[in-house]
């Protein structure tokens, strides 16, 4: 069984017009593009043919991919949530302890991190190290520099 993918319901909608995209439109193009290497001859010997039937099988294994994510899926209501603790969607402002910067990030399934767009994943060493932690709170959290820690400032949610 896999795990569960909490997503916020602007991730599932986007997650599914990719899908859906890519089952339409996408399946359309690599059909398209392997019927017109195929026109070219000798398909031994036919390198577009090969790169077209590559491309085929790379498109559904990410169909298939995003279909897995889709059917664990779970919405999560953010107005629903408990913002005593970090949690799945929580924006939680850490201050680090050794230079006193503060920084806020959402946390996020895997699919929807956006570095970015500060969105971490709750898979991610400082999504593991800051779930469940409450204000006051210090997290240790290890990364290929070391470890580092970070001090729970505020926990809210805002989409």
């Amino acid at each position: 069984m896999s795990a569960i993918n909490y997503l916020t319901k602007e991730g599932y909608e986007r997650l599914k017009a990719e899908l859906d995209e890519m089952k339409t439109t996408g399946r359309d193009e690599v059909a398209k593009a392997i019927a017109e290497a195929r026109e070219k001859g000798d398909l031994s010997e036919n390198a577009e043919y090969d790169a077209a039937k590559d491309a085929q099988g790379m498109l559904e294994l990410k169909i298939n991919e995003m279909e897995k994510v889709m059917a664990t899926a779970r919405i999560l209501d953010e107005s629903q949530l408990d913002t005593s603790k970090v949690t799945v969607l929580s924006n939680v402002t850490i201050r680090s302890v050794k230079t006193g910067k503060d920084v806020t990030y959402k946390l996020v399934s895997e699919t929807e991190a956006d570095l970015k767009a500060k969105k971490i994943s709750v898979g991610s060493p400082i999504g593991q190290g800051l779930l469940g932690k409450t204000i006051g709170d210090i997290a240790t959290v290890d990364t290929p520099g070391g470890k580092m820690e970070f001090e729970i400032v505020d926990i809210f949610f805002q989409s």
